[in-house]
Order: structure tokens, then C-alpha cells, then sequence
């Protein structure tokens, strides 16, 4: 899609929907006034400025190929004006302005092009050099060049660890959702973050090659590539605007009156399609906020009722995307509590998602934490310390054999993708924990209510290994599981899924930004999902959870029904009323004062919207 600067867009629209409705106004109240001549000025002053923006979107859309409802205001407005109907073309003016104003307010900010992504994106790096550590830009690092990559640090370029080992984050590009240790020469990818002590990277490309400058650009590139979404009210533009020339023309031929091929105009103002589609979708998007299904305009919404494929990430979207305790082992004579509480405490020392995750554990129990004392930590490893007096290690298998006075038992059998954590408690053994990166509770019923809503394909796509992506998908009834993807092949299956209908993706990791742009509707997480993806999607779920995505959909589709519906009866209501004034039964202004009356019941019937219930939520909910 073609960035817009739509806060211009929508100030234009804004001043000339004030232009408008201003002339009328002070056009109506000089003419009340006795000023006959000053109404007409005034009148003619508020359509001129409409008539010419206008004038300039026919120009700008007839140069891309597209014919639009422009044609048929501006073809109403200025035969009004030439006829001397000036009134009848300060009204049309005010629909048309009032129309735009409501379509641009539903479009609101579509999107911010990356900005989030773009800031993610390190400006300098540490080097090494004859005189020490200096920061340079990132243009300036050449492949060989040795960083220093500080604790917390984006890693800027692609590269190779040169010290002992690094403890990396790297869940925003592949999906993994606990940290990873990388040996001395494993490759470090540019977007991960050092969630360990510092280490040196030796670069082996640069910056503008490096693979998230790569994801950068397949963000760009996906949005740009991405069709432009029509208007649904521009589908129906083109044969209302055959039928109305032929009327006008058919009425000015057989009389040789050009009035009543004015009004005739007049009343084919398609205010029905300008008015109820934006009432309805606006309409729509509120009722969806109120499900905590942030929608960014009217075309994303029309898009999202058709679509027919919906492609999951899995981390953080169909899991929960934070550790959590599946089972716990103590070793004979100790108790599970014990174990975990004293474990627990150590572990308020460290910053680790799995410490975090256990602390978060143990006050879920009720359990009582001391603070730890004499704490050393090895990121990625383990720590140890003292604990209300005596010596507990936590960490890893091998981390914590190392401080055991005898050989240890083997550990519990723990399923793919699962980490299992040691604890040693006075140089014994205490037990295990394992851990893993759960399955959303009720999942399964979300599914089944994204199948009720339309959606025949479900998949699921990852980046991380294919037997925890197989463990996850299991029971859950989904058409496809594709695992090990890198951002570049998420694209890719987006745009091979549209064989099959619009494609939708849901997902919420920086790796997912350049499927989400590429989707015809992209869905992040923006709980705590990346801004990154956020940015680029088209729908934003408010909370941490994908059910209200259930909502927004049939919020979508009703939505979408009810413009339909307010269209097709307008338009025919708008038809009788050409027909009537080709025989001469309807003036201009008549005409213009029956288009409002169909007007306003176009928009009370789209403004159902507002109360669309979806299924299975009870009377009342949503706001």
C-alpha cells in the first residue's frame, strides 16, 4: 500500500466540510434576510472550494486507472451551478464534504510506516580500534570489524561470537520464546538482544545487509506490494454512474429542459454510498474497540469480513510467550513447595524470564519468599546463594552437576520445547522443575469460533523447531503447521494462501511485521506483542489474549451487511427519485431535499453498527 499522509488528507477534508456547511448556513440565513443576491454568493463561495478539491481527486484517480463517485458529485455540483440551482448545489456540497469527512475520520491513522521498527534499529555500535572502544555509526562497520556488545544491547549487524559465549534474545525474530546460549563462533543475528554479560561480535556483514535491515525492508517492501484495498462503495460507483448519465441525458433530450437533467443529477447525488458505508464502518469500529479489537479504518474492516484464511504465529499468540511451570520433581524426602520456595527466593536476584517466571509461580501458592544473600549468577547457567541460611543453586543440568558431591540421578523424561531447571539445595540434589511455553487456556474454543465466522483454512507458522511446533498444534484441529520459518517465508506463505481467499495474520513479534504488512489483514498483539508488528498490522488486540478476535470478526461482517444493506436501499430509493424528476415531478431543490430525507434514513439503518452483538457474548458486554 502507498504510504498517504492522511493528517493532511484529513485537515483538508476537515476545512472543507467547514467551507461547506459555513456558505450554507450564512447563504440560508441572507436569504431569510431578504438578500437574495448575497444567499447566492454565499451559497456559490461554499461549493466552489468542494467542487475543486473534488475536481482534483477525479484528475488524481482517473491518472491511476479508477472511476469513483467523485464523478457523479462534481457532475451534480457543477450542473447546479451552471443552471443557477444554487441552493441545491450548497446542499450536495455539504453531503459530498460531510461524506469525505466521515470516510477519512474512519481511516483515521492507518499506520506511522515503521516507526517503531525503524527506532528498534541501533544508530552507532562500540568498536574495537588502536586507541580502545569508540561508538561509530553503523554505516562505518565493515565485516572483521570487533564490537562490544553490552548487556541489554540490540545487536546491530550480523556477526560471529569471539568470546567465550553470549546469552542471546533473539524471541522477536524467530519465535523462541526463552533466551539462547551461543558458544564462541556460533552466529549472532542482527535484532537479538543481549540478555547476558557483555561479549565481543566479530561482524561478518554490514549494517544495510545484515538480516534485520533485511526485516526492515520486507516491511516496506510487503506494504508496498500489497494491493490497494477498495472501497466497497467505489464497486458500485461505476454502474450508478452509467444510470445516472443516461437518465440526465435521456430527460434533457426528450424535453430539451436543462433543469430537470439538473435535478435529475441532483438527486443522483450518491450520498447513500458517500454517507452509509462510512457510517457503518465507523460505526463498526467503535463497537469493535469496545471488544478490545482496535481496527484501523474502514477498508481494513471491509477486508477482514471476507476474510477466509488465518494464518497464526505460535509464541505469544497461541501460547502464552513467557515460561511457566509444568511439573515439579523433588527428590525423595523433600516436598514440592519447599523445593519451589527456596528455589524462588534465590531467584528474586535475577532478571531471567524463567526467574521471573518462578518467582511469579511461588507467590501464585501463597508461598512466603526470604531474600537471597551472597548471590553470583551466570547468565544463561544458573546462580547460587543463601537462602534463610542455607545453600541453594538453581540452574541448569550441567550447571548445577558441577556443585554436587555426588553423580547425578537422571533427570524426568520433559516433552519438545520444555527446559528443565535443576535445584540443588546444601550440595544435594533437591529436584527438577520443568518448564514450557504453554498453550493458551481454551485455545481450542477460539478456533472453533474463528471456523463459525467464516474462516475455512487455519495454519499455524513459526520460527521455531518443528517438534515443538508439532506439540503445540496437536488436538487443535488446524489445516497446516508450518515450522522453522524465517520472516521472508512467512511472506512467502501469506501470499500462496491467497489461492485460497483473503489471507489474514495474526502474530506479534518483530520477525511477523513483514507477514503482517503483506496480509490483507494483519493482526498483532499489542498487549505486550512488539511495536514493530503493531505498526504494520492492520488490527491491534488490546488485550493479551486472541478471543476478542472472535468478536472482531463478526463485528466486521455485520458491519459490512449493514453498509450493503443501506446502500442497496438508498440507491433504489435514489433511482425512484431520478425517474421521478426525469418527468418533471421533482425540482432541484426538491430533489436535494428528498436525497436528504433518504439521507437520513441510510444513516440510521447503518448506524445499527453500533449494536452489533457477536455471538456468545452476553446482552450488554463489549461498553
Amino acid at each position: 500500500m502507498q504510504p498517504v499522509n492522511t493528517d493532511h488528507k484529513g485537515r483538508i477534508r476537515t476545512t472543507l466540510l467547514a467551507v461547506a456547511a459555513g456558505g450554507l448556513a450564512i447563504g440560508l440565513a441572507l436569504h431569510f434576510g431578504g438578500l437574495a443576491g448575497g444567499a447566492i454568493l454565499a451559497w456559490r463561495l461554499g461549493v466552489l472550494p468542494v467542487l475543486a478539491g473534488l475536481v482534483v481527486e477525479i484528475i488524481s484517480s482517473l491518472r491511476r486507472g479508477e472511476v469513483g463517485l467523485d464523478i457523479v458529485a462534481a457532475l451534480a455540483m457543477g450542473a447546479a451551478l451552471a443552471a443557477g440551482e444554487t441552493l441545491a448545489a450548497a446542499v450536495v456540497a455539504l453531503m459530498y464534504s460531510g461524506g469525505s469527512f466521515l470516510e477519512s475520520f474512519a481511516e483515521g491513522r492507518a499506520r506511522r510506516e515503521m516507526q517503531a521498527l525503524l527506532a528498534r534499529v541501533p544508530r552507532t555500535a562500540t568498536r574495537y580500534g588502536d586507541t580502545g572502544l569508540t561508538e561509530v555509526p553503523l554505516a562505518a562497520i565493515a565485516p572483521g570489524d570487533r564490537l562490544l556488545i553490552r548487556q541489554g544491547d540490540v545487536v546491530p549487524v550480523d556477526g560471529t561470537v569471539a568470546t567465550t559465549s553470549a546469552f542471546l534474545d533473539t524471541a522477536a525474530l524467530t519465535g523462541e520464546s526463552l533466551p539462547q546460549r551461543l558458544a564462541r563462533g556460533a552466529e549472532a543475528l542482527s535484532g537479538a538482544t543481549n540478555a547476558g554479560e557483555a561479549f565481543d561480535l566479530l561482524a561478518t556483514r554490514r549494517a544495510q545487509e545484515s538480516t534485520y535491515a533485511g526485516i526492515v525492508r520486507l516491511v516496506d517492501e510487503a506494504q508496498r506490494s500489497k494491493a490497494p484495498m477498495a472501497r466497497l462503495a467505489d464497486r458500485w460507483s461505476l454502474g450508478f454512474l452509467a444510470v445516472t448519465v443516461a437518465l440526465a441525458t435521456a430527460a434533457y433530450v426528450a424535453t430539451g429542459d436543462p433543469i430537470r437533467a439538473v435535478a435529475v443529477l441532483v438527486v443522483a447525488t450518491p450520498c447513500p454510498l458517500i454517507l452509509a458505508v462510512p457510517v457503518a464502518l465507523v460505526a463498526g469500529l467503535s463497537r469493535a474497540a469496545q471488544f478490545g479489537v482496535l481496527i484501523k479504518g474502514g477498508a481494513p474492516l471491509e477486508a477482514m469480513a471476507r476474510v477466509r484464511t488465518l494464518i497464526l504465529d505460535k509464541t505469544g499468540t497461541l501460547t502464552q510467550g513467557r515460561p511457566e511451570i509444568v511439573t515439579l520433581a523433588p527428590v525423595a524426602g523433600g516436598t514440592a513447595d519447599e523445593m519451589l520456595r527456596l528455589a524462588a527466593g534465590l531467584e528474586q536476584a535475577s532478571q531471567h524470564p524463567m526467574a521471573r517466571a518462578l518467582v511469579a509461580s511461588a507467590r501464585a501458592r501463597g508461598l512466603t519468599l526470604a531474600l537471597p544473600e551472597a548471590v553470583e549468577e551466570l547468565p544463561g547457567e544458573g546462580l547460587s546463594g543463601t537462602v534463610e541460611g542455607r545453600g541453594v543453586a538453581v540452574g541448569g543440568p550441567a550447571y548445577i552437576a558441577a556443585r554436587l558431591a555426588t553423580a547425578m540421578p537422571a533427570p524426568p523424561p520433559h516433552m519438545a520445547g520444555s527446559v528443565l531447571v535443576a535445584i540443588a539445595l546444601d550440595g544435594g540434589l533437591a529436584g527438577y522443575i520443568v518448564m514450557a511455553d504453554p498453550l493458551r487456556e481454551g485455545v481450542g474454543a477460539v478456533l472453533a469460533g474463528l471456523r463459525a465466522q467464516g474462516i475455512a483454512r487455519l495454519l499455524l507458522a513459526t520460527g521455531d523447531r518443528a517438534e515443538v511446533a508439532a506439540r503445540i498444534a496437536g488436538g487443535l484441529g488446524l489445516d497446516g503447521l508450518h515450522s522453522g520459518l524465517s520472516p521472508d517465508q512467512k511472506v512467502d506463505l501469506v501470499r500462496a494462501e491467497r489461492r485460497h481467499g483473503p489471507v489474514m495474520m495474526v502474530g506479534d513479534g518483530v520477525n511477523d511485521a513483514p507477514a503482517l504488512a503483506a496480509a490483507d489483514v494483519g493482526v498483532a498483539m499489542g498487549a505486550r506483542g512488539a511495536a514493530a508488528s503493531a505498526e504494520a498490522a492492520d488490527v491491534v488486540l488490546l488485550v493479551d489474549r486472541i478471543d476478542p478476535l472472535v468478536a472482531g470478526l463478526a463485528i466486521a461482517r455485520g458491519a459490512r451487511a449493514i453498509a450493503l444493506q443501506s446502500v442497496a436501499v438508498g440507491i433504489g430509493l435514489s433511482v425512484l427519485g431520478m425517474v421521478a424528476a426525469a418527468f418533471g415531478y421533482l425540482a432541484p431543490v426538491q430533489g436535494a431535499l428528498l436525497q436528504e430525507a433518504i439521507d437520513v434514513a441510510v444513516i440510521l439503518n447503518a448506524l445499527r453498527a453500533l449494536r452489533l452483538m457477536p455471538p456468545g457474548v452476553a446482552k450488554g458486554a463489549g461498553g
